[in-house]
């Protein structure tokens, strides 16, 4: 049939109104693929339903778990955050970084060992997951707590991200709810919240940047010490409460609450906009969940059972925690992954799904692509901690290993050892070092040869160690701070 008039006429209507369609009735265009890492501060390996809480309500961060993949042995690079956040934003451990405690750490002038003389900040010399994007043509944005660094020369927009509100020194907000006294963020209207006001934020920089691949670091400071919520939501927590659980705490409960409920907000515009199939959602928590805190006061803030410990130890409690990886089409929904991972092997991943190749090596942690797409696996060697350093919640310095389903630690204090099988024994309730010293003997030994490979830096013997003193412990160690603000001493 030959074309008329009329029929160019029909054909640049057509294309005329699907330039005008809103974007998320649009096909979506082949591109770079997005990626938003939610990092939350302290939440607990056991502290979202779908990792088996009874008492903590979270809907949303479930349905982010039902439509991609759970981890169910996910780890932090470290007990503490700083060394995980710098860890997350590197690939490298923390041990190779020698940025082993949290900024600023704690004084134990008269305990046995004396920490070493770590860094505490992340170089600028360091090569970022965020500047890796950059040279992908990614718009990067980091949103939320920072604490890499005191000095502003350390801070974010000297790390590879364009644009930072809210990451300074801080390791928790002086306040929830505004005003905030943070020289990254402006105060909003009095009694705003502030994991509300981030989430806004971050919702700002989808909507502005749907049209170019973006990378969202939104690193919540929630649900980090002070115990602060909405009075609402801490009464839909109050009656619940039931005293056979170990998890008992309804402003805690809040907390977690508000977390998922802006998780929620924030995968709504994702799919608003439609940019579901064009954008990695990964979930996750910088360490175990805290335990007690300083306010021994208050009671428990929260508990990691079924697992031992909590934020600041060597067990379980201290570093396992949620993972969750969410991409329509590209990660089957509803998926579960039972393969030991760590905080590090975020930026090959990432970094693989921009199509790039860090330029600076080594790094320790390797891509999870096979693993989300269900792909056979090569099971790496081990993973590794290193603590050289004292800690309120109980850790003494200590290296530690888990390879397969045994895991070692080691104390620097004692130079004694503890043996767990994990399949067996997930609480580490039965130190198997007697029983099993051959095993004991290779993993110690596996865990020098490890420390010697990346230069880990050791704990040094007190001359001024007071036995008396040491029970007394210490406090956080201070800072000078080149910034507007008061220096918080509490990670």
């Amino acid at each position: 049939m030959r074309a008329t008039p009329q029929h160019f006429l029909v054909i640049i209507f057509i294309s005329y109104m699907l330039s005008c369609t809103p974007a998320a009735a649009q096909p979506e265009r082949r591109r770079k693929p997005n990626v938003i890492v939610l990092l939350a501060d302290d939440l607990g390996w056991s502290d979202t339903q779908c990792y088996g809480s009874s008492y903590y309500k979270t809907p949303n961060i479930d349905a982010l778990a039902r439509g991609g993949m759970r981890f169910t042995n996910a780890y932090s690079s470290c007990t503490v955050c700083s060394p995980s956040r710098a860890s997350l934003l590197t690939g490298k451990n923390p041990a190779r970084l020698h940025l082993t405690d949290w900024i600023t750490g704690y004084q134990r002038p008269f305990a046995k060992l004396v920490p070493p003389a770590w860094s505490p900040f992340l170089a600028q010399e360091e090569l970022t997951i965020a500047e890796v994007l950059k040279e992908q043509n990614y718009v990067t944005a980091m949103i939320g707590k920072w604490h890499l660094g005191d000095d502003v020369k350390y801070y974010p927009e000297h790390q590879g991200f364009d644009g930072n509100i809210g990451g300074t020194f801080q390791g928790s907000p002086p306040s929830y709810f505004s005003p905030y006294r943070n020289a990254r963020l402006s105060d909003g209207p009095k009694g705003e919240y502030l994991t509300d006001r981030l989430t806004s934020e971050a919702i700002t920089f989808i909507r502005r940047e749907q049209e170019n691949p973006f990378f969202l670091y939104l690193s919540f400071y929630a649900v980090h010490t002070p115990l602060q919520a909405k009075g609402a939501e801490i009464a839909l927590y109050r009656d619940k409460v039931d005293p056979a659980s170990p998890q008992q705490n309804p402003v805690y409960a809040a907390m977690v609450h508000n977390l998922d409920q802006n998780i929620g907000r924030l995968h709504q515009v994702i799919k608003q906009l439609g940019l579901s199939r064009n954008t990695l959602i990964v979930f996750t928590s910088d360490n175990g969940g805290l335990v007690r805190g300083n306010d021994w006061a208050k009671g428990r803030i929260t508990s990691n059972e079924p697992l031992r410990g909590g934020k600041g130890t060597p067990y379980e409690g201290g570093t396992r925690v949620p993972l969750i990886c969410s991409w329509e089409g590209r990660i089957k929904a509803g998926s579960l992954s039972k393969e030991p991972v760590v905080g590090a092997d975020l930026f090959p991943t990432i970094a693989a799904v921009a199509g790039a190749a860090p330029s600076r090596l080594p790094i320790d942690g390797i891509s999870l692509i096979p693993i989300l797409e269900g792909k056979p696996q090569t099971r790496r060697p081990a993973l590794f901690w290193h603590y050289p350093h004292y800690h309120s919640e109980g850790a003494t310095p200590y290296s530690a290993i888990r390879k397969g389903d045994w895991k070692l630690i080691y104390s620097f204090e004692d130079e004694s050892s503890e043996l767990y099988n994990l399949l067996k024994d997930p609480g580490e309730k039965n130190n198997l070092s007697a029983q099993e010293k051959r095993r004991t003997a290779a993993l110690y030994n596996e865990l020098i040869v490890w420390q010697k490979e990346l230069g880990a830096q050791l704990p040094a013997r007190n001359p001024a160690y007071d036995s008396t003193k040491a029970k007394q412990g210490g406090g956080a160690q201070k800072r000078a701070v080149k910034d507007t603000g008061t220096l918080d001493d509490k990670e």
